[in-house]
């Protein structure tokens, strides 16, 4: 537990990486290829593999810094659900979360190491003037490790909804901004599957 605490809040210490830079990106295109998105279906390409099917620009470089942190404070998030959670649902929906972005975060620092970029260490966060892709305060992190039960439902389901807004939000940017191939076809399942989860989420919270 204190383990999982220290990397809560570590993770929630700052705001997500790459929300300014995203704005400031060159924009490009590039084909299409598969990156699977919700862990099941398709395998998410190596980085070598992936480096091959064009050159990446400044938008597909700050979407890989900036998801890495945002997909790694989601899946401790997660974690938590198990020990904490009530509702069936909801244990499956953290299940689902954690088995589709754990292997897109190797992907994304598969990129970042193959294009000579830093990836960003456990813990690093850089603060954005322009919001903090709905990433969760210390405070809120420290909330949500602290309920359980009908409590920790609602709060997990409503801390995710602005979580995975901020994540379809940033993925919609690379889409326009982008260049590389696999980052942009990454970008639209992030769009597709988080989208859909939102509304999962906000149909068990009675929202619709």
């Amino acid at each position: 537990m204190n383990k999982n605490r220290s990397l809560i809040r570590r993770t929630a210490a700052g705001a997500a990486v790459g929300a300014a830079t995203l704005v400031l990106a060159a924009c490009g295109s590039g084909d299409d290829s598969s990156v699977g998105h919700d862990g099941r279906s398709s395998k998410p390409p190596s980085a070598s593999s992936s480096a091959s099917q064009g050159q990446q620009n400044l938008a597909d470089v700050a979407f890989a810094k900036g998801m890495i942190p945002h997909h790694r404070q989601a899946v401790e998030m997660a974690d938590l659900a198990p020990t904490r959670a009530e509702s069936a649902e909801v244990k499956k929906l953290a299940a689902e979360i954690e088995k589709a972005q754990a292997p897109e975060i190797k992907t994304l620092a598969g990129w970042l190491t193959t294009w000579g970029e830093q990836v960003p260490a456990e813990g690093a966060m850089n603060h954005s003037a322009h919001g903090t892709g709905g990433m969760m305060t210390v405070e809120e992190m420290d909330r949500l490790e602290k309920t359980s039960g009908k409590a920790f439902d609602t709060a997990f389901m409503e801390l995710m909804i602005k979580h995975h807004e901020g994540a379809v939000t940033m993925a919609k940017t690379e889409k326009a901004d982008g260049a590389f191939a696999d980052a942009k076809k990454m970008a639209d399942a992030i769009i597709a599957s988080q989208s859909a989860e939102i509304s999962t989420m906000n149909r068990l919270l009675g929202k619709n």
